[in-house]
């Protein structure tokens, strides 16, 4: 329990962020410190963790919208995704706290599910600030990402149909 206290959600510029404690290897008998009263021991255990690294995806829940973007609730961390980078159309930020797409009427609301890229990675203040974006192909919200499946495959099935008429009638 102590493990836990001390490490979970602590980040380290080498390691990452700490998720867990997977579990205690060993435990050596305690020392006492004249003058602090609390007993020390050296111990042997593992820890899951998880080191952001740039151009990796990443899945999130979109925890906050502001003005200037949204911030995406990684699990260990947040990133934080400029306005810019939340889909390929003009975006703007609506009175209803999304931020919706001018052309796609397509909105980004708090608690939708996101597939976003890391871009940038800020070490100045302790915990390091990730930066996202949404717009490639395949990410953005988890609806959109489904829609665009849905309608490319469409497409294509219309592209193979009117391939097959064609051969049909050079057969003919």
């Amino acid at each position: 329990e102590q493990l836990k206290e001390s490490f979970i959600g602590h980040y380290d510029k080498e390691l990452g962020f700490v998720v867990s404690v997977a579990g205690v290897k060993s435990i050596e008998e305690g020392t006492i410190i004249p003058g602090d009263g609390a007993a020390y021991y050296k111990s042997n255990f593992k820890l899951v963790v998880w080191k952001p690294e740039l151009q990796e995806l990443v899945y999130g829940t979109i925890a906050e919208i502001t003005s200037f973007g949204a911030f995406i609730d990684l699990g260990a961390a947040q990133g934080m995704i400029h306005i810019s980078q939340t889909m390929d159309d003009y975006v703007s930020f609506s009175k209803t706290n999304t931020l919706q797409g001018k052309a796609s009427k397509r909105i980004l609301k708090k608690d939708d599910n996101c597939v976003a890229r890391i871009v940038a990675i800020s070490h100045k203040m302790g915990e390091p600030k990730i930066g996202l974006t949404m717009r490639q192909p395949g990410l953005g919200n988890v609806k959109w990402i489904e829609e665009d499946r849905v309608k490319t495959k469409k497409e294509a099935e219309k592209v193979a149909k009117s391939e097959d008429k064609k051969v049909e009638k050079k057969k003919k």
